[in-house]
């Protein structure tokens, strides 16, 4: 079991005070793997070490930290230090997340996934740990309530997966070799839904914006030695993180603003990318695939990029908003998945397989969502959705993926999911195939016996069999809203989020010939105008594909459909065995 020291005062005496108070903890302290957590009313730092005397008085040494008051000492004489840099990397990522202390100190460098022996049984008693710093005031929320929270889904603190470092390593390396021969280069990084690319372009903002400290313990020296020649080469490093969404942009920005060494400012969309007096050496896009080109647009939006398209000496009808990151820019780390692209204001795919060929390009592959099987629902979804069905019938054993008859069953489940104890999070979703009806009509309810009343009196969106839904009331922070599983969301509130179970519902705009075994799109059931104008049944059916392949596969936990079409559900049946 594992067991934290009393509050020992972090002053020059502390060495001498450690053997006293953890001897009920390890007998040789000196000797044995330990997380450390310092602190004060207001700020803390979280480490693990096998010198703790040696390394506490490194930290005496550094200026930060000799603002912080007490340690506390937390092992176990079972422990290895696999154990402890797991612990490590769980304390950090949760307290970070959490509101007990306003300054996290730590960087972020060197932090991965790792497997070791029976890493499932230490891991089981963590949450242990967490409830004992709850009663000694070292923590505040849940576990449950912290990994619901945007603050940590978007964490810089959060451990990589051995593809999203390996990512982060050629990155940063290329980096030192490129800006030590004055050159400008770009990278793509490539992956699924669920493979961690908002977490891989929030974790490089962290790390590249971090200054080094020469006394901190990493787990890799070859990464520290590389931050240190980028920052010694550029010592006022110009860094952004473009997200083209609003919705997903505002998140970060509240993520920026409440971790230390970052700030919103470093949050942009690309119009004030194009707009800025600066230029950057390094910009990160999140979401590239969802930056905008001058087809299909108008009004306001059109006058817009006509602007920034001649600020920037491009032809006023033909930039893209891609073009505005390359020339204002010297490095670009692209996220990028073709197959989220929606609509065709999205840049054309060609422009990025264009530029694939004469970048750096890399791929995610590690299933973060969808559970164990994760990344094989992910492939079925994908297959499904696709001319390449029919697919083969897959059963996820550990994966809760179901198919509905009866929508409000569905709807209802995944209220009874929202509201279960440590699950939470769980959300409708739907394609846009009914029109927005109460858009502007206000006020707008905010809970339960609010929505029953306000569709009762005539305002509402969606009708399915007889039961009737509102849309989604916010635009920006719609998933963690009060009222939000009461209300349907559309692919903008819900693209580049992840739920715990989301609940789908595939409107009429898609439906299955089951004779034939082939899909076709309705254009009159599909109501987002500027997605399908000046495009063919071709072009709409893979936008409208790829829509409901990011909305199957925002679930962590578990996925539940149903289809408006008859056809289209029981192929969903066969396909998913459900």
């Amino acid at each position: 079991m594992i067991k934290i020291s009393g509050e020992i005062a972090f002053d020059k005496n502390v060495t001498g005070l450690l053997a006293v108070n953890v001897k009920d903890i390890v007998s040789n302290i000196d000797d044995w793997p330990v997380v450390y957590i310092i602190s004060n009313d207001t700020e803390a730092y979280v480490g693990e070490t096998t010198s703790i005397s040696t390394r506490l008085e490194q930290h005496l040494s550094n200026q930060a930290r000799r603002g912080l008051k007490e340690v506390r000492i937390i092992s176990d004489e079972t422990f290895n230090k696999s154990v402890i840099l797991d612990l490590e990397s769980f304390l950090i990522s949760h307290i970070s997340a959490d509101d007990r202390f306003q300054i996290l100190q730590n960087g972020n460098a060197g932090q991965q996934h790792h497997n070791y022996y029976q890493k499932e049984f230490y891991e089981s008693q963590f949450d242990e740990v967490w409830s004992q710093l709850r009663k000694l005031h070292l923590a505040s929320r849940s576990v449950n309530e912290i990994e619901n929270s945007n603050l940590f889904k978007y964490s810089p603190y959060k451990s990589l997966t051995t593809d999203q470092y390996q990512a982060c390593i050629e990155i940063v390396k290329s980096l030192v070799e490129n800006i030590n021969l004055e050159n400008s280069s770009a990278y793509i990084v490539e992956g699924d839904p669920g493979t961690g690319k908002t977490i891989l372009a929030v974790y490089l903002m962290k790390l590249l914006s971090a200054s080094i400290q020469d006394d901190v313990e990493l787990n890799d020296s070859s990464l520290v030695e590389s931050l240190l020649k980028i920052h010694s080469q550029c010592p006022e490093l110009k860094l952004g993180i473009v997200i083209p969404m609003e919705n997903l942009r505002s998140i970060i920005k509240e993520v920026f603003s409440k971790t230390y060494g970052l700030s919103k400012k470093m949050v942009l969309s690309p119009s004030e990318v194009a707009r800025s007096d600066e230029e950057f050496d390094i910009l990160i896009v999140d979401e590239a695939h969802r930056l905008k080109s001058v087809r299909n647009m108008s009004g306001f939006e059109m006058d817009n990029m006509r602007k920034n398209n001649l600020r920037l000496g491009l032809r006023e009808d033909n930039g893209t908003q891609l073009d505005w990151i390359m020339k204002k820019s010297r490095f670009q780390v692209l996220l990028y998945d073709a197959q989220q692209t929606i609509k065709r204001t999205d840049v054309d795919q060609s422009k990025f397989e264009v530029m694939r060929k004469n970048c750096n390009f890399l791929s995610l592959s590690t299933q973060m969502r969808c559970g164990k099987e994760g990344k094989e629902y992910v492939e079925q979804i994908k297959t499904i959705f696709s001319p390449k069905q029919p697919a083969v019938p897959r059963h996820f054993a550990q994966y809760d993926v179901k198919i509905f008859d009866d929508v409000k069953l569905m709807t209802e489940a995944i209220r009874e999911k929202d509201e279960a104890p440590g699950i939470g999070l769980s959300r409708n979703v739907a394609g846009f195939a009914w029109p927005w009806l109460t858009k502007g009509q206000k006020p707008y309810p905010n809970n339960a016996i609010e929505t029953k009343k306000y569709i009762t009196d005539g305002h509402y969106d969606i009708e399915i069999d007889g039961h009737k839904y509102i849309w989604n009331t916010k635009a920006n922070g719609w998933v963690t809203s009060a009222n939000a599983v009461n209300e349907i969301g559309c692919i903008h509130t819900i693209q580049g989020f992840d739920l715990n179970y989301a609940g789908v519902i595939i409107g009429n705009e898609l439906k299955y010939n089951t004779e034939t075994g082939h899909f076709y799109v309705d254009r009159d059931q599909y109501f987002d105008i500027m997605g399908k104008n000046s495009t063919d049944d071709d072009d709409l059916l893979q936008y409208v594909f790829n829509i409901y392949k990011i909305l199957c596969t925002r679930g962590m936990r578990g996925t539940y459909i149903y289809a408006c079409d008859e056809g289209l559900r029981e192929y969903l049946k066969h396909a998913l065995q459900s």
